[in-house]
């Protein structure tokens, strides 16, 4: 009874892994398009053992805490497995970029690292040279190369309540959150996902260039495949944004059938294939594209399919989706060969009423659809009284089920995450389909009240981005005076004819207009900035709450 009651605690995510690594042929690819070399899940445990017996001589062990620092596929791999292997958390750090101030940097990830006491920090290329900022803090570093060295070791027991992941949020680097992600959460998560989808591991190929530190790249691409076996070509984000074409010639040469992105990464990527020959690419095995991790543009879903048709690429396979590190990943996915799937609905009635009424009205709001819940979660939505809404009420979502995390760990210790009945406040304004669609309007804290309407700032930056000289994902609208009788907002572009005062003038006036058009009042100041003065997320989201200093530029 005792052994029995014992094995029934072992966590079955790690079981899996070890278990999947000695029986498949499946594996990763790394290096592309120069040096491309493929490992199997039984090769990267073969680094793995290594790099666990050198974490046991450095005296990591079951319950500790292990930042990492890398950039590259083949190190993140075997470095994580070993953490697992060690009992250990995995907490994927900040990546600075050359344009970051490393004094800056190093005090914030000092801060991180102090939140979640880490016994130490793991680096890997391109990062060693920040081995020296961090051990003048007292902090142990040790590096890819060292670990790989080590004696090969069996992994210590873990348990399905032990913590894997250690999510940074997207907030402010200087005041850090991190979401504690269970050994039950990944395993449960994972085939939510594989259910709904349907995934075949003796088919499908899934082509990634995600960052592996934001959870739809570290989840999705790297601990669901590694679980369960599946075949992963990965890259890095900087291999994609010097090419964004090699994300389709990857599809293309490795029949890829499963990938995702964010919208702005969709609508580079139709841009790229217009301007494509028409016999370059095969896309015709692409079966899903998600589109996720920040709002989602219809209008860029539909030039995709367009610019894709002439490559095979079939137009159900782009899926809008929704996720958040709190559930592991997955909230809700389509069903396979769904594809986008809008919903039209009163603009005044959502604005004023909080009621999503279909409509087929010439000004109706086309609003993206992001599939149901997947296996083994709840939602519902709830008012301002936190009673449930009905169909099509538009409120606070609300997610429960075995995949959301216990809770949030802060510069001032835990913070539950889940209410006493297991609810989670997901932060997220929408509501539910007659069919049980989920649809997302914002996020409750960007909300602009004016006249008694609920304004969305997606809405605004949607209708500034059709401006011509916008670059594309980069608009995003400022709450000014929140919470005061006479709410407003101002807008902030990006162009690269920054420098041209005739083309700033155009664009000034052009946002206005387009703004006016779709949601009937006018921002109180227009910026017209260069390329990367908008601040957003390591994911590349936009932050709002970041942004109204672009307004003194």
């Amino acid at each position: 009874m005792g052994t029995g009651f014992w094995r029934e605690q072992m966590s079955r995510f790690t079981d899996e892994m070890y278990a999947t690594a000695a029986s498949t042929t499946r594996g990763l690819v790394t290096g592309e398009p120069d040096t491309p070399v493929r490992q199997t899940w039984g090769e990267i445990h073969g680094v793995a053992r290594r790099m666990a017996g050198a974490l046991a001589e450095a005296g990591i062990g079951r319950g500790d805490a292990v930042g990492v620092l890398a950039g590259q596929p083949v190190d993140i791999a075997p470095g994580c497995q070993a953490i697992w292997m060690r009992g250990a958390s995995v907490t994927m750090l900040h990546q600075p970029t050359p344009r970051t101030d490393l004094g800056v940097w190093a005090r914030d990830t000092e801060t991180v690292i102090r939140m979640i006491d880490a016994t130490a920090v793991v680096l890997g290329a391109p990062f060693d040279s920040a081995k020296p900022l961090l051990e003048e803090r007292g902090i142990t570093v040790l590096t890819m190369a060292e670990l790989a060295a080590g004696p090969d070791t069996d992994p210590l027991e873990t348990s399905e309540d032990d913590i894997a992941l250690q999510q940074l949020t997207s907030g402010s680097t200087g005041s850090p959150k991190a979401v504690r992600i269970t050994h039950e959460n990944f395993f449960t998560n994972a085939y939510a996902m594989i259910d709904r989808i349907k995934y075949s591991l003796d088919d499908d190929v899934m082509v990634s260039w995600l960052p592996l530190f934001h959870d739809m790249g570290m989840v999705g691409f790297l601990s669901v495949p590694m679980q369960v076996g599946a075949e992963v070509v990965s890259i890095t984000p900087m291999d994609f944004l010097r090419s964004p074409l090699l994300w389709a010639e990857l599809m293309d040469k490795y029949r890829g059938t499963v990938t995702a992105a964010p919208n702005f990464a969709y609508s580079l990527l139709a841009r790229r294939l217009r301007q494509a020959d028409d016999a370059s690419l095969d896309l015709s095995s692409v079966r899903y594209m998600w589109n996720g991790a920040e709002p989602v543009d219809p209008d860029t879903m539909d030039a995709l399919a367009e610019a894709g048709a002439r490559f095979g690429l079939d137009p159900s396979a782009l899926a809008p989706v929704y996720g958040m590190a709190e559930t592991t990943l997955a909230v809700s996915i389509p069903e396979p060969n769904r594809g986008q799937v809008l919903d039209a609905v009163d603009p005044d009635f959502l604005e004023a009423m909080s009621r999503a009424v279909p409509s087929t009205k010439p000004n109706a709001r086309r609003l993206a659809t992001l599939g149901t819940l997947v296996p083994g979660l709840e939602g519902r939505v709830v008012g301002d009284d936190g009673a449930d809404l009905p169909v099509r009420g538009v409120g606070v979502i609300q997610v429960r089920g075995k995949a959301v995390t216990p809770g949030y760990l802060t510069t001032d210790g835990l913070r539950p995450a889940q209410d006493p009945d297991g609810w989670l406040d997901t932060g997220d304004i929408g509501y539910f389909t007659e069919e049980g669609l989920v649809v997302v309007c914002g996020r409750v804290k960007d909300v602009i009240i004016m006249g008694g309407r609920n304004i969305y700032p997606t809405d605004i930056e949607r209708a500034a981005a059709t401006v011509g000289g916008v670059r594309p994902g980069n608009a995003v609208a400022i709450r000014l005076d929140a919470g005061n009788k006479r709410e407003s907002f101002a807008i902030a572009v990006e162009t690269n004819d920054f420098q041209n005062p005739d083309e700033v003038k155009r664009i000034e006036h052009d946002v206005v207009h387009a703004v006016f058009s779709e949601v009937g009042v006018r921002p109180r100041a227009v910026a017209v900035l260069g390329p990367g003065s908008i601040p957003k997320t390591s994911s590349g989201k936009l932050r709002r709450a970041n942004s109204a200093a672009l307004l003194s530029r």
